[in-house]
């Protein structure tokens, strides 16, 4: 027997969502600085909250922006942001699978206008411009956005 999320197309919605018809052009422009690299092909693969238990996984960060990790090593969990390149951008009310229809912006589904998604990591190694990580939730290909040290005391 199909699972309801297998029998649903990612275009379709669900009982009580609602999409909005998207403004024609971005207000801004953003780098993507590298790209993740996970063992998930698709969303039903990819855990809903990384761990730190997790796999590891390759952020490889473009080559022009290399002396930008100097010092990164000197952290021990790192904040990472990506685009989730793969996500509906137009829902405004959505239906998670058993739950009550909520808002977009009350929920942290990679559905929302701005795919933006954060996971703080365990940074493992850096080499080069490659970095090992434990704790994504993202597919396989996900452009990187930024890179940040978790907090200063985390040293």
């Amino acid at each position: 027997m199909m699972d309801e999320d297998a029998k649903l197309s990612e275009s379709e919605l669900r009982s009580g969502e609602l999409a909005v018809e998207l403004p024609p052009q971005t207000n801004a422009g953003i780098f993507f600085i590298g790209t993740i690299r996970t063992p998930w092909q698709s969303r039903r693969e990819c855990p809903k909250r990384g761990s730190l238990e997790g796999p590891v996984c390759s952020i490889i960060v473009d080559e022009r922006w290399r002396t930008g990790l100097t010092d990164l090593a000197d952290y021990r969990r790192i904040q990472v942001l990506y685009w989730m390149h793969q996500a509906r951008r137009d829902l405004v009310l959505q239906t998670p699978f058993g739950k009550a229809t909520t808002g977009t912006f009350a929920l942290r589904s990679p559905v929302r206008p701005n795919p933006i998604a954060s996971s703080v990591v365990e940074l493992i190694a850096i080499d080069g411009t490659t970095l090992q990580v434990r704790g994504l939730d993202c597919l396989d290909g996900t452009p990187l956005v930024d890179l940040k040290p978790d907090h200063p005391g985390c040293r």
